[in-house]
Order: structure tokens, then C-alpha cells, then sequence
């Protein structure tokens, strides 16, 4: 059957996207390619690639990537800086879906800020190249609610894949590499590079496969569609929240995986997170419609 959107899935769509008070400018955001080793690691800053939400300080509000106003409390930005800052909200290592269930609630619960803080890594309209943002950045006011993420050098290769392993070891997801020589545009080039043991893709959420044993009237794996029509099932990375109230049918999920089998399957495939902020429009720009399979699965395929 041809994949529809009815109006069901309109509003749960629109539940699931940043909720906002009104929709402000899209920011132009530098996004990150996937680091390879034959770069020249003398030329980059190394941070922490923190797991939290993206977001954009433009002086007088916190927006997400695609431009709607998060709710945050009055006093959690009252200290803000009046220039735009790039950053994360975070609540702590493995807490994405925490934070992320917190910002986006059209009424923001207090306690639930509190924990939070926006980490800035970048300065959009400061003017002058990473080395000289760098700088800047350890000069901003920093407040209870805003922090800056370090920057450091790392020497070497062997020194990057031991600050790597270090880093997912205290439950880290990755690093990112930012070219000091460069300035901050739009888009994604090598001048911002995520370094992680893993790849990560998204695909569609098509079917539902059920659980069995301990997972017995739970969510078992989800079926999921890539771009291109292959489909493959994704049966670990659920919290248990997750495998009771999974994601919609036709949403777009980000799963991570390990390289690929011959026929272009992704190996050791794992759930990551909803992929956030996309309309309807928005997903049917990415994936072409086609017939689905709506039965299981066998087990040995999951």
C-alpha cells in the first residue's frame, strides 16, 4: 500500500517538533562532515561532541535548527549574552532523550531547566577565524545556565584515538575537530568534523515488529526504510520508554551502525534517536513513496 499521511500522523508530527511561542528566522548553521584521518590535526581544536539539542542563542532567544523559539524559563537566559552563540542544550552524557523531551514542551517545567545548560561552541557572527572565536569564547560571561566547551590540541593521530576511547569510556558520544583558520558560514565542509567509532544515517519508520519474551507487548525492533528503499529491521538502542510508546509510523528515526555488508545493509545496526523538527513535506522530500512490508520479520533477520 502507498504510505499516506493522514491527518493522525499530521499531528503527531507536529507534537513532536520544537514547540515555540512563534517561528523566528532559520539560522545558518555550520553542520560537520565525518572526520577522515588524512587531515592536517595540527590546524583543528578538538572538543567533546556532546549529546544534547542543538541550539542557536540570537541575543533574545534560543532556537532550534529549524528556527522555532524554545520555551526556555525567563531566568534560565536572563544572563545571556546580547550576541549569537551556537550551542547545546545539555542535560549530561547519555541523556539525550531527557533533554530533548524537556525543551520541547510549549510550557517549560522548572525543575526540568534547572538541569539543564546551553554548552557554546561557536560564535556565528563574531567575524573572525576558529582561533580567534576560540579565544573569544573563553572571555564570555559564563553563568549558571551557560557554559563553554573546551577546546584543546591533540598532537597526534594515536592521541586523538586515546582522547576518543577515553571519551566513550565515561559514556561520551564523540569528538568534534573545528579548523582554526576557519570562518563560520553555512552548511556542512571538512572546516567541522564529528569523530565517532560509528556512522550514523536516518531511515523511515515503516513498520512495527513485536516483541517476545521479556518484551512481550512491547516493541520488539522497528522496520525501517532508507532514502534509497532498502529496508532492515533495528531491534536494539530502545529504552524501555521507547518500546512502549515507539515512533510513529513514518518518521524519521537516526540509527547508528558499523560499516556495511556486501549487499549494502548496515551492520550491527542500533536506534538512536527521532530525528526532530521535520514536516510531512519535509519527509516526503526525502523519501520516495513505495509499497511497505506490514508483516514481521523473522527472527533470525532482526
Amino acid at each position: 500500500m502507498t504510505m499516506k499521511y493522514p491527518l493522525r500522523l499530521v499531528l503527531l508530527l507536529a507534537f513532536h517538533i520544537p514547540l515555540s511561542v512563534s517561528a523566528e528566522t532559520k539560522p545558518e548553521l555550520l553542520l560537520a562532515n565525518v572526520y577522515h584521518p588524512d587531515i592536517a590535526l595540527a590546524d583543528y581544536w578538538v572538543s567533546e561532541k556532546l549529546d544534547g539539542v542543538r541550539a542557536y542563542w540570537d541575543g533574545k532567544h534560543l532556537l532550534s535548527r529549524q528556527g522555532n523559539r524554545f520555551n526556555a524559563p525567563r531566568w534560565f537566559v536572563a544572563d545571556f549574552p546580547d550576541q549569537q552563540l551556537d550551542g547545546e542544550l545539555w542535560m549530561g552524557r547519555n541523556q539525550f532523550e531527557v533533554v530533548s523531551g524537556a525543551v520541547r514542551k510549549r510550557i517549560p517545567v522548572e525543575r526540568e531547566w534547572r538541569r539543564i545548560r546551553f554548552m557554546v561552541f561557536d560564535m556565528p557572527k563574531h567575524g573572525g577565524t576558529f582561533d580567534q572565536r576560540a579565544e573569544s569564547m573563553k572571555k564570555l560571561p559564563v553563568t549558571a545556565y551557560l557554559k563553554v566547551i573546551e577546546q584543546f590540541r591533540v598532537a597526534s593521530q594515536v592521541l586523538l584515538e586515546t582522547k576518543l576511547d577515553q571519551t566513550i569510556a565515561l559514556g561520551g558520544e564523540g569528538l568534534m575537530l573545528h579548523r582554526g583558520a576557519s570562518y563560520y558560514h553555512a552548511g556542512r565542509s571538512d572546516d567541522l568534523l564529528k569523530f565517532r567509532r560509528y556512522q550514523d544515517a536516518e531511515a523511515r519508520v515503516i513498520a512495527y515488529i513485536p516483541g517476545s519474551g521479556k518484551y512481550k507487548g512491547l516493541l520488539g525492533a522497528l522496520l525501517l526504510e532508507t532514502p534509497q528503499g532498502m529496508q532492515f529491521a533495528v531491534g536494539t538502542g530502545f529504552t524501555d520508554a521507547v518500546r512502549r510508546n515507539p515512533p510513529y509510523l513514518g518518521s524519521v528515526v537516526t540509527y547508528k551502525f558499523f560499516g556495511k555488508t556486501v549487499n549494502g545493509v548496515p551492520r550491527f545496526a542500533s536506534f538512536l534517536r527521532v530525528r526532530e523538527g521535520l514536516s510531512p513535506v519535509d519527509i516526503e522530500g526525502r523519501f520516495q513513496r513505495r509499497n511497505h512490508l506490514t508483516q514481521p520479520l523473522p527472527a533470525d533477520e532482526i
